[in-house]
Protein backbone atom coordinates (compact mmCIF):
# COMPACT_ATOMS: atom_id res chain seq x y z
CA UNK A 1 0.00 0.00 0.00
CA UNK A 2 1.29 3.49 -0.78
CA UNK A 3 0.74 6.92 0.66
CA UNK A 4 -1.99 9.43 -0.03
CA UNK A 5 -0.79 12.99 -0.60
CA UNK A 6 -2.92 16.11 -0.15
CA UNK A 7 -2.42 19.53 -1.66
CA UNK A 8 -3.83 22.80 -0.36
CA UNK A 9 -3.32 24.64 -3.66
CA UNK A 10 -2.76 28.39 -3.66
CA UNK A 11 -1.66 30.96 -6.21
CA UNK A 12 1.64 31.63 -4.39
CA UNK A 13 2.31 28.44 -2.44
CA UNK A 14 0.86 25.01 -1.73
CA UNK A 15 0.66 23.13 1.52
CA UNK A 16 1.50 19.43 1.24
CA UNK A 17 0.50 16.61 3.61
CA UNK A 18 0.91 12.84 3.37
CA UNK A 19 -0.25 9.69 5.07
CA UNK A 20 1.93 6.92 6.34
CA UNK A 21 2.20 3.84 4.08
CA UNK A 22 -0.74 2.22 5.90
CA UNK A 23 -2.89 5.30 5.08
CA UNK A 24 -3.86 5.82 8.72
CA UNK A 25 -2.17 9.05 9.87
CA UNK A 26 -2.10 12.40 8.06
CA UNK A 27 0.99 14.55 8.64
CA UNK A 28 2.10 17.91 7.29
CA UNK A 29 5.01 17.46 4.88
CA UNK A 30 6.03 20.81 3.44
CA UNK A 31 5.02 24.11 1.88
CA UNK A 32 6.14 24.62 -1.71
CA UNK A 33 5.99 27.65 -3.97
CA UNK A 34 3.31 26.86 -6.54
CA UNK A 35 5.70 27.41 -9.44
CA UNK A 36 7.88 24.57 -8.09
CA UNK A 37 5.01 22.19 -7.20
CA UNK A 38 5.38 19.77 -10.14
CA UNK A 39 9.14 19.61 -9.66
CA UNK A 40 8.62 18.85 -5.95
CA UNK A 41 6.05 16.13 -6.72
CA UNK A 42 8.26 14.46 -9.35
CA UNK A 43 11.09 14.19 -6.83
CA UNK A 44 8.78 13.03 -4.03
CA UNK A 45 7.12 10.37 -6.20
CA UNK A 46 10.49 8.90 -7.21
CA UNK A 47 11.37 8.45 -3.53
CA UNK A 48 7.93 7.41 -2.19
CA UNK A 49 5.03 5.28 -3.39
CA UNK A 50 1.91 7.44 -3.66
CA UNK A 51 -1.38 5.90 -4.79
CA UNK A 52 -3.73 8.86 -4.54
CA UNK A 53 -3.63 12.65 -4.42
CA UNK A 54 -6.31 14.80 -2.81
CA UNK A 55 -6.61 18.39 -4.00
CA UNK A 56 -8.71 20.87 -2.04
CA UNK A 57 -11.84 22.20 -3.73
CA UNK A 58 -12.05 25.95 -2.92
CA UNK A 59 -15.70 26.69 -2.15
CA UNK A 60 -16.75 29.85 -0.31
CA UNK A 61 -19.43 30.13 2.37
CA UNK A 62 -22.12 30.77 -0.25
CA UNK A 63 -21.19 27.59 -2.12
CA UNK A 64 -19.42 29.38 -4.98
CA UNK A 65 -16.19 28.07 -6.45
CA UNK A 66 -13.22 30.38 -5.82
CA UNK A 67 -11.35 31.91 -8.77
CA UNK A 68 -8.21 29.88 -7.94
CA UNK A 69 -10.15 26.83 -9.19
CA UNK A 70 -9.17 27.74 -12.77
CA UNK A 71 -5.50 27.37 -11.81
CA UNK A 72 -6.23 24.17 -9.90
CA UNK A 73 -7.94 22.60 -12.92
CA UNK A 74 -4.92 23.44 -15.10
CA UNK A 75 -2.63 21.90 -12.48
CA UNK A 76 -4.76 18.72 -12.29
CA UNK A 77 -4.74 18.38 -16.08
CA UNK A 78 -0.94 18.69 -16.14
CA UNK A 79 -0.65 16.34 -13.15
CA UNK A 80 -2.78 13.63 -14.78
CA UNK A 81 -0.67 13.78 -17.95
CA UNK A 82 2.53 13.39 -15.93
CA UNK A 83 1.21 10.84 -13.36
CA UNK A 84 -1.56 8.92 -15.12
CA UNK A 85 -1.37 6.04 -12.63
CA UNK A 86 -2.14 8.24 -9.59
CA UNK A 87 -5.82 8.90 -8.85
CA UNK A 88 -6.80 12.51 -8.11
CA UNK A 89 -9.61 13.19 -5.64
CA UNK A 90 -11.21 16.53 -4.79
CA UNK A 91 -12.41 17.51 -1.31
CA UNK A 92 -14.24 20.60 -0.10
CA UNK A 93 -11.70 22.70 1.76
CA UNK A 94 -14.08 25.18 3.39
CA UNK A 95 -12.87 26.34 6.81
CA UNK A 96 -9.54 24.51 6.62
CA UNK A 97 -7.48 27.73 6.84
CA UNK A 98 -9.53 28.94 9.81
CA UNK A 99 -9.22 25.54 11.48
CA UNK A 100 -5.49 25.50 10.78
CA UNK A 101 -5.06 28.94 12.34
CA UNK A 102 -7.03 27.83 15.39
CA UNK A 103 -5.04 24.61 15.86
CA UNK A 104 -1.76 26.49 15.45
CA UNK A 105 -2.86 29.08 18.03
CA UNK A 106 -3.68 26.27 20.47
CA UNK A 107 -0.29 24.65 19.95
CA UNK A 108 1.63 27.21 22.00
CA UNK A 109 3.66 28.47 19.02
CA UNK A 110 4.90 32.08 19.13
CA UNK A 111 2.73 34.77 17.52
CA UNK A 112 5.25 35.18 14.70
CA UNK A 113 5.21 31.41 13.99
CA UNK A 114 1.38 31.32 14.16
CA UNK A 115 1.13 34.01 11.48
CA UNK A 116 3.49 32.20 9.11
CA UNK A 117 1.35 31.54 6.02
CA UNK A 118 3.39 28.51 4.97
CA UNK A 119 2.61 26.79 8.26
CA UNK A 120 -1.10 27.52 7.81
CA UNK A 121 -0.98 26.02 4.29
CA UNK A 122 0.76 22.87 5.51
CA UNK A 123 -1.71 22.41 8.39
CA UNK A 124 -4.61 23.09 5.99
CA UNK A 125 -3.35 20.31 3.71
CA UNK A 126 -3.18 18.02 6.74
CA UNK A 127 -6.79 18.83 7.64
CA UNK A 128 -7.90 18.18 4.04
CA UNK A 129 -6.13 14.82 4.13
CA UNK A 130 -7.52 13.88 7.54
CA UNK A 131 -11.05 14.72 6.35
CA UNK A 132 -10.49 12.58 3.25
CA UNK A 133 -9.35 9.64 5.40
CA UNK A 134 -12.38 10.00 7.67
CA UNK A 135 -14.81 10.13 4.73
CA UNK A 136 -13.26 6.99 3.27
CA UNK A 137 -13.96 5.08 6.47
CA UNK A 138 -17.66 5.98 6.58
Amino acid sequence: MGQILAIDYGKARCGIAVTDDMQIIASGLDTVETRFLMEFLKKYFTENKVNDVVVGLPIDLKGNISEVETDILKFIEEFQKEFADITVHRLDERFTSKMASFFISQSGKSKKKRQEKGLIDKVSATIILQNFLEQRIR
